[in-house]
């Protein structure tokens, strides 16, 4: 017998997107609502049997009742067994969607904080899940646990992290995870994807979150996509899902037109990413005019934001030499730049505006 599972987490379905346009942000909870039927397509044409969703799955735990009539919807079409173990944001309590909504009967959704099992013995495989009631959970939901020595395969599926500084959010002992006797822990929490992890016998992973929601959640999120075999033996391969990316992307502007450093450092598949721009480098006095970059750069992205992160030319600061009004603002400047500090940037614009209206340019 070889089963093939999909381990996802941390969907954060009605996710804020504040930094966005109001019709952006609009337009990003929209897909998120369309993840679970995308998710179904997936699992049914690549014949995944089981399904482990490891928490937050909504963003919060009163989530519109339309988001999780469409999960529900998206999660009945599957063609396979799901199990959900909800986390810190879609905790069950009272108005929880795991509560209120009718779940589809491929779906189990695990409601207790204690471990309680589901058997599956078409797979010989048992199911150990438990949920957050709350939005903290400071003990370890597998303390005292090892699964019993059956015959049968063992997987955990829980929200959690393993020996965190702070244990709020179901801290597991890596002494207890080695202990569980699992074959494998399928966790939710951390939205970095993390390399599976090995105690014990025990074979652990985070998948990471599905879909980025801001430059903190930055390149590639999907799901981890894995096999099981008789004895217990995990595989597992990562599996790209997000429709859009956030990426930072650092241009030197050195002795180039800005656009031109930019759109040279770009791949070919920009228009559905979020991206965050730091220009670097030397310019001359004028600077950067953002605002015309953004313009000029905006339909090659979903979302752009830029940051001018550049110095002026050093040819620039030894005017100061010069025996005038120019020279005596300039080694002004200078001075307090040589200082230090954090006010780099705000002297350079200083200089950039001061020269500007001393030749009356305008700096737009």
């Amino acid at each position: 017998m070889m089963l093939t599972f999909l381990h996802a987490a941390d969907f954060h379905m009605d996710s804020a997107f504040g930094a966005l346009s109001a019709r952006q942000a609009a337009g990003r909870r929209r897909e998120s609502r369309e993840l679970g039927f995308r998710l179904s397509n997936y699992v049914n044409q690549h014949k995944i049997g089981l399904v482990l969703l490891a928490g937050d799955l909504f963003d919060s735990g009163s989530a519109f009742r339309e988001t999780g009539e469409q999960l529900a919807e998206a999660l009945g079409q599957m063609e396979a067994k799901v199990f959900i173990a909800p986390g810190n944001h879609d905790w069950v309590g009272p108005g929880s969607p795991w509560l209120t909504m009718n779940w589809p009967e491929n779906v189990h959704v695990f409601r207790e904080r204690t471990l309680s099992a589901v058997d599956l013995p078409e797979w010989n495989l048992t199911i150990h899940g438990a949920a957050f009631t709350g939005p903290e959970q400071t003990e370890s939901l597998l303390a005292g646990f090892t699964a019993p020595e059956d015959g049968r395969i063992h997987i955990g599926l829980l929200h959690g992290e393993i020996s965190p500084v702070k244990g709020r959010y179901n801290s597991l002992g890596r002494e207890e995870v080695a202990a569980s006797g699992l074959d494998y822990l399928a966790l939710g929490h951390i939205h970095r994807r993390m390399e599976p992890l090995r105690l014990g016998k025990t074979l652990c992973a985070w998948p990471g979150c599905i879909e980025g929601r801001g430059f903190d959640e930055l390149g590639e999120k999907g799901f981890y996509q894995g096999t099981v075999d008789e004895r217990g033996a995990v595989s597992l391969r990562f599996v790209p899902f997000a429709q859009r990316r956030y990426e930072i992307l650092e241009v030197d502007v050195t002795g180039r037109s800005p656009r031109a450093a930019v759109e040279a450092a770009l791949d070919g598949d920009t228009a559905r990413h979020l991206y965050r721009i730091l220009l670097t480098g030397e310019t001359g006095e004028s600077g950067v005019d953002l605002q015309v970059l953004r313009e000029d750069l905006a339909d090659r992205f979903y979302a752009l934001e830029i940051r001018d992160h550049t110095h002026m030319a050093e040819n620039i600061w030894a005017r100061a030499e010069e025996d005038s009004l120019r020279g005596l603002f300039l080694r002004a400047l200078r001075e307090r730049l040589a200082e230090g500090g954090a006010e780099g940037e705000i002297v350079t614009q200083a200089a950039r505006f001061g020269l500007a209206a001393l030749d009356h340019r305008d700096l737009g």
